[in-house]
């Protein structure tokens, strides 16, 4: 009997993401890194973080994890020691990328809304702080994913792939920390992000018609207007940026929830049941939420498409000099 339809498409599908995404996410940080795009050292700073944490989402869950199963099964990355702490590498590096979308989200908030308090908060040092303080929680709160899995099986008394031990479910502390993690990830990260930008919107809409009646223009969206463009561009990455984890991110989220509300259980190797195909489906959208910023920038940012353009333009004309 053959593979089930979403394991064919899996071997198909992560091979490809990592081939475009980890390529695509070294591009941006080195773009971004350069600072020649325009963009406020506060940004940058977040925005290359957020590069750093889809870098190693690709490399601990597409890689060593998804292709190293579906490819590999038998390799020494499959001991269970190894694969448990490469799942709590995974994890930290998913709730870095989650709460650093976040975290710009909110810079965002801060610089459009909060005249007062931007010229303190919207800084590279600030940035730099809340970077750092959300890898350091990240990587606290995770600690515990370490301990939840047991071997899948165990050849010549080797222990070998991880499964999720059944007291998981029902030890009262494991079902406590499942809690936590639910609503830290993604059930809050959703809620801020959807609440901050509609506040943001709000507050742009609300200026842009005060900026507009002051002009005497009764056009709202007046274009040659340089500080409402400045606004259009910001909100732009903004709903770009979080509107894309929204989206790919919401059928995991669903499925966060059947796992606390119904008798669903992570990790099912039943992949024909319609709850592990949900799961596995949720996983490839989250996984490619981590190799989509660079195309937003590259549509999103004008400075940014000229950085990447001059990338592809001198290893060209070096090879036509040589030729």
């Amino acid at each position: 009997m053959g593979q089930p339809i979403i394991v064919q498409i899996e071997n198909i599908y992560y091979p490809i993401l990592a081939v475009i995404g980890v390529p695509a996410n070294l591009v941006t940080i080195g773009i971004l890194s350069r600072g020649k795009c325009g963009l406020s050292e506060c940004i940058t700073r977040y925005l290359v973080a957020m590069a750093v944490a889809d870098l190693t989402i690709l490399i601990f869950e597409v890689i060593l994890y998804e292709i190293k199963d579906a490819y590999f099964p038998y390799s020494f990355l499959n001991y269970t020691p190894i694969c448990s702490l490469n799942l709590a590498l995974l994890f930290i590096s998913i709730d870095c990328s989650v709460w650093l979308t976040v975290a710009f989200t909110f810079d965002r908030f801060v610089a459009i809304c909060c005249q007062r308090l931007r010229t303190r908060y919207c800084t590279e040092r600030t940035a730099a702080v809340v970077i750092a303080v959300v890898a350091s929680l990240s990587a606290a709160q995770n600690v515990p994913i370490y301990f939840i899995y047991e071997p899948r099986e165990l050849i010549d008394n080797v222990p070998w792939s991880c499964f999720v031990k059944s007291s998981f479910y029902t030890l009262p502390a494991w079902k406590a920390y499942l809690w936590l993690e639910t609503i830290l990830i993604p059930f809050l990260p959703f809620v801020l992000i959807l609440l901050l930008n509609a506040l943001t919107i709000r507050h742009i809409v609300l200026a842009n018609k005060v900026r507009s009646r002051l002009r005497g223009d009764s056009n709202i969206l007046n274009h040659n207007d340089p500080e409402m463009k400045n606004r259009r561009k910001s909100i732009i990455l903004l709903l770009a940026i979080s509107g894309n984890f929204i989206l790919l991110w919401m059928v995991i989220f669903i499925f966060f929830l059947c796992v606390q509300f119904a008798d669903v259980h992570f990790f099912k190797t039943n992949y024909r049941d319609s709850f592990t195909i949900m799961e596995q489906s949720g996983y490839m959208l989250s996984c490619l939420s981590s190799c989509t910023n660079t195309f937003i920038y590259a549509v999103s940012q004008s400075k940014f498409r000229e950085q990447l353009k001059n990338i592809f333009k001198h290893p060209l004309a070096l090879f036509c000099n040589l030729i």
